[in-house]
């Protein structure tokens, strides 16, 4: 299939909200595949959603290869139906903010209710890091990135941070 191009701040279209997918063919097969071919590409990365690439459909794939073994899971139209008043604080990173981390507070447990490849609804409890990861990811399909919970001044840190590696990375390609 096809490594797809990450986003990365300060791209508009991360701030997007994402439409709902409304086909279940092979179109939306091949654009998950092309995901976890990009989450895999990526080298470090736990989740993805489709904005992140340029695609404003809710679509999220997450693989926490825990214990060294593969587990991608696929979440179309997910959304948080139930959360813990319960709060966690637990660094987080983001592939479109790279070589970017910060305590993020979060629920500790969701409930989230989302389609299969084929459509059909399903419903789930999520705990410890796939919580956190289902939570970012649903976000970026709201236009929220996790430095839009921190202060101005930790997120301009952070856009300075990526601009500053851009032109480095820029500067190494001739």
């Amino acid at each position: 299939m096809s490594v797809l191009e990450i986003l990365t701040i300060p791209d508009k279209r991360l701030k997007h909200n994402s439409s709902t997918v409304k086909n279940f063919g092979e179109s939306l097969k091949h654009i998950v595949q092309n995901m976890f071919d990009t989450l895999y590409a990526s080298g470090n990365g736990i989740g993805l959603a489709a904005p992140q690439v340029g695609i404003e459909k809710r679509i999220v794939v997450i693989d926490l290869k825990e214990d060294g073994k593969s587990s991608p899971k696929i979440f179309i139209n997910p959304k948080i139906i139930n959360s813990s008043k319960d709060h966690a604080i637990n660094e987080e990173g983001c592939l479109s903010i790279p070589g970017y981390y910060a305590d993020i507070e979060r629920p500790k447990f969701v409930d989230v209710e989302w389609n299969d490849l084929k459509g059909k609804k399903i419903e789930g409890s999520f705990s410890g890091l796939l919580s956190i990861c289902i939570q970012h990811e649903i976000d970026h399909l709201n236009g929220i990135l996790f430095i839009d919970y921190l202060s101005n001044l930790k997120r301009r840190r952070a856009y300075e941070k990526v601009k500053k590696s851009q032109k480095k990375n820029n500067e190494k390609t001739p």
